[in-house]
C-alpha cells in the first residue's frame, strides 16, 4: 500500500520532510478494523510530532503519522463486534501506533464512531480528534452540565482553531453556555460568530476585552493556545470556584498556586489518554464520535472544514503542515484521496 510517512525531523520546506513509499497492508488484530482510508485531516499534533520524532537521527524505516481519518472497513479483527465490513467509519485513531497518513490503517474498534451520514467523506474526516477533544474537555474533565450550568459563562482562547471551532457550538448548543471566544482578525471573528459565539474578544489584551464585553470574571476558561502565555490572565478573569482547562502542555511549571486563594480547578485535557493507557472506559470514545455524528445529522453541530486538498501525496501533507506551522488556520484542513 502506499504511504507517506518521514525518516528524519526536517524543516517542512525541505524535499524529504515527507516521502512516499510502498509498504506492507496491515492486518487486524482481535479487536481492530482494517480501514481503507478516503480522507485524513491534519492537526497541531501532526507538525509537532513531525518536528520531534526523528531530531538528529534518520529512522531506518519511514514514521507514519495522522490522527483524523474517515473511510470504509475492509476486514475485521475475531473479536469485533461494533462494526461489520462495509460500514463507513471516523476516528482519531491512537498515538501509539501507526497514523492515517497511508492508504489503509489498523484501529481498535472502541475508538471509531459511524461516519455521520449527511456528511461528505473529508467534511467527515476533519472532525473527530477535535470533536472528542472538545467533549472531553468539556464534559469529562469540567463536567459541565446542561441542566445545572446553563447560561454560566465560558472563556474560549483560540476560537477559530479546529478545536476551538468545534467547542464553541458545543459549548453553546449542548451546554446552553455564553460562549466568549478569542480572535483578532477579521475573518477569524466572523468564523467564531459563525460557529456560534455570543461574543468575540482580542487575545492581545484578553483582560480588557472580555471586560468590555461586559464580563467582570467568567465561570470557565478553555485554553487552546497557550497556557503560560495566559495564565495570569486566565487567573484574573476566572471566578472564585471556577474552573480552567487547557490542552496545550508547557515545557515551564504552571503556578497553580495562584489559583489558592479563588479555590479554582485545573485540568489537563489529552485526547490520546484512552488509547494510550488502554483505559477501563476507552469505549467511550465510541460512543463521544457517534455522539457527535447524531448532532451532526441533526444539525445541532456542523462540519468545521474549510479548506480540502485532493490526493494522498508528499506534496499535500507538506502544504497543510506550511499552512498549519503558520498558525494563521482557520477551522480544519482535509485531504481527499
Amino acid at each position: 500500500m502506499k504511504a507517506i510517512g518521514f525518516k528524519s525531523s526536517l524543516p517542512i520546506e525541505e524535499k524529504e520532510s515527507f516521502i512516499e513509499f510502498e509498504t506492507v497492508k496491515p492486518t487486524p488484530g482481535e479487536h481492530d478494523l482494517l480501514v481503507k482510508i478516503e480522507a485524513i485531516s491534519v492537526n497541531p499534533v501532526d507538525f509537532k510530532i513531525r518536528q520531534s520524532a526523528a531530531k538528529d537521527t534518520v529512522l531506518e524505516t519511514p514514521k507514519i503519522i495522522g490522527w483524523d481519518a474517515a473511510g470504509i472497513v475492509q476486514a475485521v479483527g475475531e473479536k469485533v463486534t461494533l462494526f461489520e465490513v462495509g460500514d463507513l467509519v471516523y476516528y482519531a485513531g491512537d498515538i501509539t501506533t501507526p497514523g492515517s497518513n497511508a492508504e489503509y490503517q489498523i484501529i481498535d474498534e472502541r475508538i471509531v464512531g459511524r461516519k455521520p451520514k449527511s456528511l461528505t467523506i473529508e467534511e467527515a474526516a476533519v472532525i473527530p480528534l477535535t470533536g472528542l477533544t472538545a467533549w472531553e474537555i468539556l464534559f469529562d474533565r469540567i463536567r459541565i452540565s446542561p441542566e445545572k450550568d446553563k447560561g454560566k459563562s465560558i472563556l474560549i482562547i483560540g476560537g477559530a482553531g479546529g478545536v476551538g471551532s468545534i467547542a464553541i457550538q458545543l459549548a453553546k448548543n449542548i451546554a446552553g453556555l455564553t460562549v466568549i471566544a478569542t480572535a483578532s482578525r477579521p475573518e477569524t471573528i466572523e468564523w467564531c460568530k459563525n460557529q456560534g459565539a455570543d461574543f468575540v474578544v482580542d487575545h492581545k489584551d484578553l483582560i480588557t476585552s472580555v471586560r468590555n464585553a461586559g464580563f467582570q470574571n467568567v465561570d470557565f476558561i478553555l485554553d487552546f493556545v497557550d497556557t503560560n502565555s495566559y495564565w495570569d490572565s486566565m487567573v484574573e478573569l476566572i471566578k472564585p470556584q471556577g474552573h480552567i482547562a487547557s490542552i496545550t502542555g508547557s515545557s515551564d511549571p504552571v503556578a497553580l498556586n495562584k489559583l489558592k486563594s479563588k479555590s479554582v480547578s485545573f485540568s489537563w485535557e489529552f485526547m490520546y489518554t484512552r488509547s494510550m493507557f488502554q483505559t477501563d472506559d476507552m469505549i467511550e470514545q465510541h460512543n463521544i464520535l457517534n455522539k457527535i455524528a447524531d448532532l451532526l445529522d441533526s444539525g445541532v453541530l456542523k462540519t468545521t472544514l474549510k479548506e480540502t486538498y485532493n490526493g494522498l501525496s508528499a506534496e499535500n501533507l507538506k502544504k497543510a503542515h506550511q499552512l498549519l506551522e503558520s498558525g494563521k488556520t482557520i477551522g480544519k484542513i482535509a485531504i481527499k484521496f
